[in-house]
């Protein structure tokens, strides 16, 4: 089996794409996962697609924090808020397009943004880390 160099940086090896995915549905789940079935729908609202655009942008299409670019992904990076979007839903003044501003979202691999979903990477880091 052919692995992509943005697989051999993960802390997790799977024998198979649907190994992996059995794991990945084991370990996404519950209420604090943004998938969670009642949470954010995909459509992130009004800004998402623009602050997306330019996250990529000034990111160089490329993880900032392991360096991974589009071409060895074979597809853009994650765009990931720093902030997470339910924290702006769950205040009375906010709403979910808030959370679109440029300096709350960067570009991450997908091992690099599990690592942020799951507290692995400092929020100070990935602002830091951008370009």
């Amino acid at each position: 089996m052919a692995r992509h160099p943005n697989q051999l940086r993960s802390e997790h090896v799977f024998c198979s794409d649907d190994c992996q995915y059995e794991w990945l549905s084991e370990t996404f789940t519950g209420e604090g996962h943004p998938n969670w079935k009642g949470g954010s729908t995909p459509n992130y609202g009004r800004g998402w697609h623009r602050v997306r655009r330019l996250a990529l942008e000034r990111d160089g299409h490329a993880c900032v924090v392991c360096g991974v670019t589009k071409a060895e992904l074979g597809r853009n990076p994650d765009v990931h808020h720093i902030v997470p979007v339910r924290a702006f839903v769950e205040t009375p003044v906010a709403t979910e397009s808030d959370a679109h501003y440029l300096e709350n979202v960067v570009c991450l691999c997908a091992t690099c943004h599990r690592k942020a979903e799951f507290g692995h990477i400092d929020r100070a880091d990935l602002s830091a880390a951008m370009a």
